[in-house]
């Protein structure tokens, strides 16, 4: 099989300065795969280094490992005074350049109001003495502090530190002498994060966020002094010659502080506009930097520079061909980029090269299937964010993710052994055995496909003529194509895979099973149920959405989670108008849906104007309408013609788990792919 045509733009080599990278596919940085590590203090990080190596075998030009902030998160050391680290680093790097990709390391000033506070953090901000005494291990303050005293993303009740001029002046000079030392230790290339999606040098560049009147405040080119000393730093300190790159946002696409602008939305911009960026651009190229890495968005906006499956394809290309033309480096495209668009718009001299990120966590192959014709064969990212980026909040609280995910960023939720290879590996089993799967769904398919590369002899029993299980319901919706692409996966793998499925077959008894050595029970969950009067004229996600059952044109959502929201969505651009009814303080107020996903969700529902009711549960459902209380007594009632249960669900299992039964997925407790599929594992790595 050889790779089809439309994609041969992709593979022609380029320049970054004087530097030639072999193809125009660039991997993102991305939070987690720092080669200095994350959030501890900095080290050379074995993890990330696996994981870089295998994408740079993969075929990938330009590798840009995540960020790393000049100055320690944790301990506060300066990143150019680890010269072991440094050492290390060299040894690393004549093995990775036997690849022939071409490394850049991505440096940091700091993350300003969007550093993510969560519960400790907020402890420490609001408590001066608990802040003192921590700081030498993390100072929060500095951390969180920025150009002016603007309100942090996270904790909004917390405004940012300015920081001081020495402060500026003494991290510009870290850049220059940390460069110097990549340099000294083969690396390629230095990315600056960034001017780009509300970080700290973001919060400088842009006049909303910057209240400042002394060099680094007031005018253009004192807003955008600090990135602009820091390159020419980097140039003087490792050589003119030594290409830097900068993450840059091209748009901001924000309305104001916590609020985005969704796609087809008129707004006024409170960040930076097409017009000013039009002419940052230019300053930015003539300070010194050699490429412009690009995408639109900021925290505030942040499904802009990390889309989830509701924004479009390519959402960010417009905006980053229109600003090629107001400069002379080349300009690289991310945001949820298709392969063939890159690849045309790159033979037509619109684009330099494309910016991948998170399609490398999910399958580390996928470039050699592209270029192979196996294009069938690459498992797809459906841009769930949950294992790799899963910082979550909605109102009232502070960053929810917990300490091992913060700790532990870039993990997969679909591709459980990314960024974690020493704890999730396929180990052949000395000990065939045969194994019962009860159910079809993604638990079910992920443990028959482990088995059989472990060697074991599966059986997959569904009860329905077709895999998928529930996820089929969630995959149903017009914006889930990537969800639908991976059913569609899984279903070739099983087949390829040749594994032994018996379809029509509900196994309600595992003690039906002869002849099997262990069983596992994947049945999922069904529709959790109200004791309220008229609950059984509601109307199930899987009648709605998979279905296709009609509505009417005004459909109540009774439940305002993340399934709820989407079919909300889903009506509103099908031409229906939905009302959302929701129990809890917010929209998606769970920790499982990472910001970016439940901020879009939330603000298209209201630019969209569907009602919602927030604190509120449904307390009857008549013919043709409900009632609605709230948790302050008050009482509405609302005309519709369906209601939707989109309350949750609750677990189905089959059976209990015992010495050969085991349960895997939303039968053991409801939760998302993440959870489905990392349990399948942890159960198939020990039969």
């Amino acid at each position: 099989m050889y790779m089809d045509e439309k994609y041969s733009a992709l593979f022609t080599p380029w320049k970054i300065g004087n530097v030639e990278i072999k193809n125009r596919i660039v991997m993102c940085s991305m939070g987690g795969t720092s080669l200095f590590g994350w959030m501890e203090p900095c080290h050379f990080d074995k993890e990330a280094a696996y994981f870089l190596l295998q994408t740079a075998r993969d075929d990938v030009g330009l590798i840009l490992p995540g960020m790393q902030w000049v100055r320690d998160v944790m301990g506060n050391r300066w990143l150019y005074t680890n010269k072991r680290m440094f050492g290390e680093l060299k040894e690393y790097m004549q093995d990775f350049h036997k690849t022939g990709a071409k490394l850049f390391i991505q440096l940091a000033a700091g993350c300003g109001r969007s550093m993510g506070v969560n519960h400790l953090m907020s402890m420490m901000l609001d408590h001066p003495a608990m802040g003192k005494i921590g700081k030498f291990v993390m100072d929060a303050e500095y951390l969180c502090a920025s150009a002016s005293p603007t309100p942090n993303r996270w904790k909004q009740d917390y405004k940012s530190r300015p920081l001081t001029v020495a402060e500026i002046k003494e991290s510009t000079e870290a850049f220059g002498k940390t460069a110097r030392l990549l340099r000294e230790a083969g690396v390629d290339g230095v990315e600056i994060h960034a001017v780009h999606e509300g970080y700290t040098l973001d919060q400088f560049a842009i006049k909303n966020f910057n209240y400042r009147t002394d060099e680094y405040g007031g005018s253009l080119d004192n807003r955008l002094r600090y990135a602009t000393d820091i390159v020419k730093n980097i140039k003087n300190a490792a050589g003119s010659d030594f290409p830097v790159s900068l993450r840059y946002s091209v748009v901001s696409k924000t309305k104001d502080f916590f609020q985005g602008a969704v796609p087809g939305e008129e707004f006024v911009e409170f960040g930076r506009d097409m017009a000013e960026s039009e002419i940052v651009v230019k300053k930015l190229q003539d300070a010194g930097y050699d490429m412009l890495n690009c995408d639109n968005g900021t925290y505030d906006a942040w499904y802009w520079a990390h889309p989830p499956q509701y924004m479009p394809n390519n959402c960010n290309l417009a905006e980053v061909e229109h600003i090629k033309n107001f400069c002379d480096i080349p300009v690289v495209c991310a945001g949820k980029m298709e392969p063939e668009v890159a690849a045309r718009e790159i033979a037509a001299g619109k684009l330099d090269a494309v910016a991948i990120a998170r399609q490398n966590l999910v399958d580390p192959e996928w470039v050699h299937k592209l270029k192979e014709g196996r294009e069938e064969e690459i498992k797809p990212c459906i841009r769930c964010h949950n294992g790799c980026f899963n910082f979550a909040k909605y109102k009232g609280t502070v960053n929810l993710q917990s300490m091992e995910d913060t700790m532990h960023l870039a993990r997969c939720a679909l591709t459980p052994p990314t960024m974690q290879h020493n704890k999730y590996k396929i180990v052949p089993t000395t000990k065939p055995k045969k194994v019962a799967i009860i159910g079809g769904g993604i638990g079910g398919m992920e443990c028959a496909l482990m088995l059989t590369k472990r060697g074991h002899k599966p059986v997959l029993f569904e009860k329905t003529d077709t895999l998928g299980g529930l996820f089929i319901t969630a995959a149903s919706m017009s914006f889930k194509e990537n969800d639908r692409e991976l059913i569609d996966w899984y279903r070739r793998e099983i087949a390829k895979a040749g594994v032994e499925v018996r379809f029509n077959t509900e196994i309600n008894d595992v003690g039906t099973l002869g002849g099997f050595d262990e069983i596992i029970v994947a049945t999922g969950s069904v529709p959790r149920t109200m004791p309220i009067p008229g609950f059984n004229k509601c109307m199930t996600l899987t009648e709605l959405l998979r279905e296709k059952k009609p509505t009417g044109d005004k459909v109540v959502i009774f439940g305002g989670g993340q399934s709820g929201c989407e079919a909300a969505l889903e009506l509103v651009r099908s031409g229906k108008h939905p009302t959302v009814v929701e129990y809890a303080v917010d929209l998606i107020a769970t920790p499982m849906v990472p910001l970016p996903n439940a901020s879009y969700l939330r603000e298209a529902l209201v630019f969209h104007k569907v009602p919602i009711y927030l604190e509120s549960t449904i307390s009857e459902i008549k013919d043709g309408s409900v009632v609605i209380k709230g948790k302050d007594g008050t009482v509405t009632e609302v005309e519709c013609d369906n209601v939707v249960n989109a309350i949750g669900f609750v677990p189905t299992p089959v059976a209990k788990p015992g010495r050969n039964v085991h349960l895997v997925g939303d039968c053991v407790h409801i939760g998302n792919l993440r959870t489905v599929i990392w349990r399948a594992w942890d159960v198939c790595m020990k039969i």
